[in-house]
């Protein structure tokens, strides 16, 4: 019998979901509402600066922690939309998207049993980086139809092996946004606990309903002991180019930098000026940025609903999620997907792989939909559903 070629710790992850959903799309021609990038490109101005780094020759290696240009962009970006200053030369590493970040934190601030709490659902990367990592997993669930977390579990479920909590807001993939006076909560918790947070924030201008997202990190307690994560990808329609960045007291980022060195070591220089000068847009863009994927959320939302979807209210991201149990009684999301793509010509992403196993159940029945695509689109999958439900 052959030995297994992949690591016993990365076998329960398997292939990505997305990569399944996303070649099943390709494969049957259907529309992918699955994975989680637009098909429009983001501002001429942001590309243009990127063709033009590569036509001047800047196609080599860039500074480890990434370019200085970008470094002091995102500074300053934090220092504008959050008040909170950080070092650009100590404080501020570039990655090859937030994914590398997350990778990079925790696999350079964890020790093998140490353990991480973190909301579930969750984006799937976590799991695997803290089995990577030699850690362990302390998930606490959050339910529909608010997906509010649930504090008092939280704190509860710290041992004197936790080490870090974890934290996504915007939250993937249920679009719940984390109230100032939880974030409060939570950083008295580390603090009390002295435990490092974790804050992914990727989808951070992407938030909907006259709400704002609001840095953890912006709390005074909460500040030198908050890695914080996010990238220019979902901001600027570049998912492709992978531009990432991690911002945090020099001793965290440290450790961040000690594994990102040994991963990607460096990437995207042409890409990281581009993104520089996006961050530093006016008010108008990021304005008009989550007003355009409101306005198709709730064209998204209003065709679910119109077929038969109990879907459960969005505040952020790409995404809303949706219960499928009284379109396809026994309740099985992957199964229904699999449907969807083939029946309807649409692909969705089943909730369940968002989940541990221990908790696989409270997902089985939920599946994500991705609004982030042209409304024509979502016409075309909206015509698709109507006919399919018929």
């Amino acid at each position: 019998m052959p030995v297994s070629a992949v690591a016993s710790r990365l076998r329960p992850f398997g292939t990505t979901i997305f990569a399944e959903m996303s070649a099943l799309a390709a494969e049957l021609g259907a529309i992918n509402l699955g994975q989680g990038f637009p098909d429009s490109d983001g501002p001429r101005e942001v590309l243009d600066i990127a063709i033009n780094s590569i036509n001047g020759g800047l196609n080599q290696y860039p500074p480890g922690n990434g370019m200085q240009v970008l470094r002091e962009a995102i500074a300053q970006h934090q220092e504008r939309f959050y008040g909170v200053s950080y070092n650009a030369n100590t404080e501020v590493i570039v990655t090859a998207g937030a994914t590398e970040a997350i990778a990079g934190a925790l696999l350079g601030l964890l020790e093998p049993g140490d353990e991480v709490i973190l909301f579930e659902p969750m984006y799937d990367s976590y799991q695997a980086c803290i089995a990577l990592a030699g850690a362990v997993s302390v998930p606490i669930l959050l339910e529909p139809p608010t997906y509010r977390p649930n504090i008092s579990a939280l704190e509860s479920a710290i041992t004197p092996r936790t080490k870090i909590l974890l934290i996504n807001s915007p939250h993937n993939p249920t679009g719940m946004l984390l109230t100032r006076e939880e974030q409060k909560l939570i950083a008295r918790i580390a603090e009390k606990h002295n435990l490092i947070i974790l804050s992914d924030e990727v989808y951070e201008h992407l938030v909907f309903d006259g709400y704002r997202h609001a840095s953890i990190a912006e709390i005074p307690e909460a500040r030198n002991r908050t890695v914080v994560i996010s990238s220019g990808g979902k901001t600027f329609n570049t998912t492709g180019w992978k531009v990432g960045w991690a911002v945090g007291p020099e001793h965290l980022i440290a450790g961040v930098r000690s594994a990102k060195q040994f991963l990607t070591y460096v990437n995207a220089a042409p890409f990281q000026p581009a993104i520089a000068h996006g961050l530093s847009m006016p008010d108008s863009y990021f304005l008009e940025l989550a007003k355009n994927l409101e306005n198709r959320r709730n064209q998204l939302c209003a065709v679910l609903e119109e077929t038969g979807f109990h879907y459960f209210p969005s505040s952020a991201t790409y995404f809303v999620t949706a219960d499928i149990r009284n379109m396809h009684p026994d309740g099985d999301g992957r199964e229904f997907c699999l449907r969807l793509a083939r029946e309807a010509g649409v692909v969705a992403i089943p909730n369940v792989v968002f989940y541990t196993p221990q908790h696989a159940h409270h997902g089985k029945h939920l599946v994500r939909f991705a609004f982030c695509k042209q409304e024509t689109v979502i016409s075309e999958a909206a015509q698709r559903l109507r006919s399919w439900v018929q």
